[in-house]
């Protein structure tokens, strides 16, 4: 298998759903999804058995009890579960475009983890995205957006870059190449090797630590949010505190100062 690709989700199964359609007519079909799913309750069940009973996805399902915003935790869960060597993470509120997964295996090399990010959509035009607007794939085409009322902005040029165009913008954007948990992929051996997610950190940034403590083993990072392409759905954040980002900003802090390769509160 040439890829897991981890989906965290927590009650939202009408996106959820729509994501997984978008797994359903990817150009590489040699994957496995693992749903890391932070207690939500049987309605997401249902969709997945649903999901698996309709179309060929290879799901399992991670779950664990509802305990507030634990998705270090449940990630790390779900890392146990991957089969494939290499691993790509995506959030349950990002539908990928068809090349998405070809993309990460394209792109993939020993020694980095590949940096994506996503095209984010206004609440109005993300309750519209049908089953069939994601198989024919119009909801990633500009004009569909457009007629749908999406405002013209240089950001758009995501969905229109060739591959000449995406190698020149993600080569040339001043945003860096970070570890974004809605799309970054890299070695299972090398998520272990620093013990995978720091359960300490809740909302705010445990994505971007588990990157910097990849960059203090050594591995480098590649630029593909050009190349990569997931669409955001937008929702509400109840989950996102300041205390919660005030702690996390600390761990960061230690992480970068000390060079830590390794978190004692991680995967083992």
């Amino acid at each position: 298998m040439k890829a897991s690709v981890i989906i965290s989700t927590y009650n939202s199964p009408m996106w959820l759903e729509k994501v997984l359609w978008g797994y359903t007519v990817q150009t590489e079909s040699d994957f496995e999804i693992i749903i890391a799913d932070d207690g939500s309750t049987n309605e997401t069940k249902a969709l997945l058995d649903a999901m698996m009973t309709k179309t060929d996805l290879k799901i399992t399902h991670v779950w664990h009890k509802d305990e507030g915003f634990q998705k270090s935790r449940i990630l790390n869960k779900a890392l146990l579960d991957c089969k494939a060597d290499y691993v790509i993470m995506s959030d349950g509120d990002c539908i990928p475009r068809k090349d998405f997964i070809q993309v990460h295996i394209e792109k993939r090399s020993k020694g980095y983890f590949l940096s994506g990010g996503y095209f984010k959509l206004p609440k109005s035009i993300s309750t519209l995205i049908t089953e069939d607007d994601i198989n024919l794939q119009l909801c990633f085409t500009l004009d569909w957006l457009k007629k749908k009322g999406l405002n013209s902005s240089i950001k758009n040029m995501k969905l229109t870059a060739n591959d000449f165009t995406s190698k020149l913008l993600n080569s040339s954007t001043p945003t860096g190449a970070t570890w974004n948990g809605h799309n970054a992929s890299g070695w299972k051996d090398d998520i272990f090797a620093v013990n995978g997610f720091d359960e300490r950190m809740q909302y705010g940034g445990q994505d971007r630590e588990l990157g910097e403590r990849l960059f203090n083993y050594g591995i480098k990072s590649k630029q593909i949010r050009y190349s990569a392409i997931c669409l955001h759905l937008d929702h509400p954040r109840g989950y996102k505190t300041r205390d919660s980002i005030e702690k996390n900003l600390k761990i960061r802090k230690e992480t970068k100062q000390l060079k830590l390769k390794w978190t004692d509160f991680g995967i083992k």
